[in-house]
């Protein structure tokens, strides 16, 4: 039964984390035509550049480093780490944030802390949104 209570712990930190890094990406950083760091950044400049959707990029530039996850961390791991992507491609692609601010200033601050505390509940919840954590 411990194990149960462990993994509905992980999964609802990965579900706030997922919900928290949406916000960011759609509701600040998206809208203001800012760019974040990593993975999910290089996905973003993809969609900007080729015209293809976010929602395609963000898991297939994910994914090899969800195959070193698996082979450094275990398969618990890249399991939680690709649905978690997974999740974070379907809030892009289906939940209705609002655009918070056109201020550049709160943009990169409340955008970076809303990506911020996403990564960390979701890292908490043993599972990443971007391959470079």
């Amino acid at each position: 039964m411990h194990i149960v209570v462990r993994e509905a712990i992980h999964c609802l930190l990965i579900v706030l984390g997922i919900l928290s890094a949406g916000m960011g990406i759609k509701g600040f950083l998206l809208s203001s035509h800012f760019i974040d760091g990593g993975v999910t950044g290089v996905s973003m400049l993809l969609a900007q550049t080729t015209g293809v959707p976010l929602t395609f990029w963000l898991p297939t530039v994910n994914l090899p480093f969800v195959l070193v996850g698996y082979r450094q961390m275990g398969l618990a791991f890249a399991v939680r780490s690709a649905l978690a992507i997974a999740g974070l491609t379907a809030v892009l692609a289906f939940v209705p944030y609002p655009d918070v601010t056109p201020d550049p200033l709160l943009t990169a601050v409340f955008g970076g802390l809303f990506i911020g505390a996403g990564i960390g509940l979701a890292i908490r919840g043993s599972a990443v949104l971007d391959g470079t954590e």
